[in-house]
C-alpha cells in the first residue's frame, strides 16, 4: 500500500508539470465533440446568474475567486467542482448564461482552487467530462486564448485522473473518474494513453461493481440510475469517436437497464429505498434510452435482494436483502424486508426516503424510517460514526411463488437477534388484480418484545379514521383503500417524506404492540388463534408456512390493505 502511494504520488506530480502551451504540445480544440447528454434546470441556471447555487440541499453565493470558500460543506464542494451545474446554465439557453459559464470556468482556470477535493479523480472525472460536454455551449465561441487554457487545463486534468488510478473507493463514482478520462481521450485522441489505461481498468471496475442479475452492487436505486447514466455516457463518447464499446460496458448496460425500470413505480420515478429519491421521470427514461432500445422489465432480482410483484395496476417492491457489503455501504439503510405499494401512477406506502444534509442523513437510515416492523426501538442493522454498516443481519431468507396472477412471499431476517433475541418473519400476498395487499408479521424471540409496524404513506395520501377500531381509511386521488389490522393498537401518527429535494410532512400508520400484552386465545401449540376480521390475512397457496421453535415467544400482527371499488366497481 506504501509502494503504491508513493508511486501514485510521482505519477501525480508529473501530470500536473507545466504544459507547453503555444508550442504545438497542446490542441487548439477537442478532435471529437462530446455532447452531454443530460437535460439541465433552467431555474437553477437563473440563480447561477444571479450568483448563488443550491448542490446537495445546500445553497451558497458563488462567484470568482469563491472557489476555496471554508464555509462549503463537502457535498456542496464536490458539486461545485464537478460543473456538472453547466447543464443548468445550457437549459437557459441565453447569451447572458453562456457568459456566466464562460466567466466562471475561466476563472477556475486562471485560479485554481487548492482543495484536495478538487484533485479527486472521481470529481475532476465529472469536470472535465462536464467542460467537454459544453464545449459548444460556452468554449467554441470565445477567444483563441481562452480555448488554449481549456485545452491546456484538459490535458493536465486527464493526466491527473490516470495518475490516480486504479481509484481507492470503487463505488459508482469510479466509474466517473474512468469517463473523464474517456472524455479526453476522446477529445485527445493524439494522447493515446489516456484510452490505454481507460481501457486498462473500466472491464475490472464493472465486473467489481454489477451484480450478475444487473443490480449494482451498493443496492440502491438512485445508485442504478447514476452508474447506468454514466456507462451510457461511456457509449455515447466511444460512438462520437468510433470506437468499440468494451464488452464489459455493452454487457452491463443490457443487464442493469431491465433493473431500474423495474425498481420504477407507476409515476416512472424510483422506489426509495437505500438513500433514494424520486428523482425526475424525463431524465430516467431519457437514461433508459440512451442505455439500451429494449424495454425489458426485470422480475427476478436475486443477487440484487429485491423482489417485485407485480398485479393488475398494483406494483409492490420488497428489500429481500441485507445491506451492501463492506465497502459499498456507505449509504446502506437499516430497511430490509421494507416494503413499497403503488397502484397505477399514486403511491400508497413507501420508505422515508434519503438525506442531504448530515442529520437527516442519518435519522432516514434508520429501521424507523421504513416500511417494516421495528423491535425495541432498534434498527436491524447499526453504523459507524464514519456511516459504514456496524452490524447488519447475517442471514435474510426469501421465498416468491405465483399462482394464476396473485403473489405469495414468505421473507425473514436475524437483525434483531444479537440485540433482542429475536427473528423477524414476514409474509405477505398480493391478489390477482391487485386490489388486495395482505400480510402477517411476527417476532419470535425469547423473551416477550415491543415492537412495531410501521406503513409511511406518501404525502398525497390523506388519512381517515375508520368506522371500526384497528381500522383506517386511505384517500390517495380517486383511489380509496382501507386498512385493517389486529394484534397490536392502530394509530396514525406524523411522519416524513424525503423523497424529493427536501423533507415534507406526512403521515404513517402504526401498529404498537407492547410487551406482555394479553394474547389471543391459541388453538394449539405456537399457533395464535386467527383474530377475527382477518381470517383471509393470507390465503392458502404454495408459500411456506411459519413455524415456531419450541420454547420462544411469539407475537404476530395480521393485516389487510384493500381497495374499496365503490358501489359499482371501478
Amino acid at each position: 500500500m506504501v509502494v503504491r502511494r508513493l508511486a501514485q504520488g510521482a505519477r501525480l506530480s508529473m501530470a500536473r508539470l507545466p504544459l507547453l502551451v503555444g508550442k504545438g504540445r497542446v490542441p487548439v480544440a477537442p478532435v471529437h465533440n462530446i455532447r452531454d447528454l443530460w437535460p439541465g434546470d433552467a431555474a437553477t441556471g437563473a440563480m447561477l446568474i444571479k450568483g448563488m447555487m443550491t448542490q446537495e440541499g445546500y445553497t451558497h453565493p458563488i462567484g470568482p475567486g469563491m472557489w476555496d470558500n471554508p464555509d462549503f460543506e463537502p457535498a456542496f464542494r464536490e458539486g461545485l467542482h464537478s460543473f456538472r451545474w453547466l447543464r443548468d446554465l445550457r437549459a437557459m439557453g441565453t447569451d447572458a448564461a453562456r457568459l456566466r459559464a464562460r466567466a466562471l470556468v475561466d476563472d477556475w482556470l486562471l485560479n485554481p482552487p487548492i482543495h484536495p477535493m478538487v484533485r479527486d479523480c472521481t470529481v475532476a472525472g465529472a469536470r472535465v467530462a462536464a467542460w467537454l460536454g459544453h464545449y459548444d455551449f460556452f468554449a467554441a465561441s470565445a477567444s483563441d486564448m481562452f480555448r488554449q487554457r481549456l485545452m491546456a487545463r484538459l490535458l493536465v486534468e486527464g493526466r491527473t485522473i490516470a495518475a490516480l488510478l486504479p481509484p481507492e473507493c470503487h463505488d459508482w463514482q469510479s466509474l466517473t473518474a474512468l469517463k473523464g478520462l474517456l472524455a479526453v481521450a476522446v477529445a485527445m485522441p493524439e494522447y493515446t494513453g489516456f484510452l490505454s489505461r481507460y481501457r486498462r481498468y473500466i472491464d475490472a471496475e464493472v465486473e467489481r461493481q454489477i451484480l450478475p442479475d444487473g443490480w449494482h452492487i451498493q443496492r440502491s436505486p438512485e445508485v442504478q440510475l447514476r452508474a447506468l447514466r454514466e456507462l451510457a455516457e461511456m457509449r455515447a463518447m466511444m460512438q462520437a469517436a468510433q470506437h468499440a464499446l468494451p464488452h464489459s460496458v455493452a454487457l452491463a448496460l443490457d443487464k442493469m437497464s431491465p433493473v431500474l425500470r423495474a425498481m420504477r413505480h407507476g409515476d416512472g420515478c424510483l422506489a426509495l429505498f437505500n438513500g433514494s429519491h424520486e428523482r425526475s421521470s424525463t431524465l430516467i427514461e431519457m437514461v433508459l434510452s440512451q442505455a439500451t432500445r429494449t424495454r425489458v422489465v426485470a422480475n427476478a432480482m436475486p443477487d440484487g435482494g429485491f423482489v417485485r410483484a407485480q398485479s393488475g395496476r398494483s406494483l409492490l417492491l420488497v428489500d429481500a436483502g441485507a445491506p451492501a457489503p463492506t465497502g459499498y455501504d456507505h449509504n446502506a439503510h437499516a430497511g430490509t424486508l421494507s416494503l413499497e405499494f403503488s397502484c397505477m401512477r399514486q403511491r400508497l406506502v413507501v420508505n422515508c426516503g434519503g438525506g442531504f444534509l448530515p442529520e437527516w442523513k442519518k435519522a432516514l437510515r434508520q429501521t424507523a424510517a421504513h416500511s417494516t416492523v421495528e423491535v425495541e426501538g432498534l434498527s436491524s442493522s447499526d453504523f459507524h460514526e464514519d456511516g459504514t454498516v456496524a452490524r447488519r443481519p447475517a442471514h435474510v431468507e426469501v421465498d416468491h411463488a405465483t399462482r394464476e396472477g396473485a403473489h405469495w412471499l414468505s421473507l425473514s431476517h436475524d437483525g434483531y437477534y444479537p440485540t433482542a433475541g429475536a427473528t423477524y418473519a414476514r409474509r405477505l400476498y398480493l391478489g390477482s388484480n391487485g386490489d388486495c395487499l395482505r400480510g402477517e408479521e411476527t417476532i419470535e424471540g425469547e423473551r416477550d418484545l415491543a415492537f412495531v409496524l410501521r406503513f409511511h404513506l406518501h404525502p398525497s395520501v390523506c388519512v381517515q379514521p375508520g368506522t371500526q377500531a384497528g381500522t383506517v381509511m386511505l384517500e390517495a386521488g380517486e383511489q380509496t383503500w382501507n386498512f385493517r389490522a389486529t394484534g397490536g393498537e392502530v394509530v396514525v401518527e406524523e411522519s416524513v417524506y424525503s423523497g424529493g429535494l427536501r423533507p415534507v410532512p406526512s403521515t404513517q400508520i402504526v401498529v404498537r404492540v407492547a410487551p406482555n400484552a394479553a394474547r389471543p386465545p391459541a388453538t394449539g401449540e405456537g399457533t395464535p388463534q386467527v383474530p377475527v376480521g382477518v381470517e383471509d390475512a393470507i390465503p392458502a397457496g404454495p408459500g411456506p408456512a411459519v413455524e415456531t421453535a419450541p420454547g420462544r415467544k411469539r407475537r404476530v400482527i395480521r393485516w389487510a390493505l384493500e381497495r374499496d371499488r365503490g358501489p359499482g366497481g371501478e
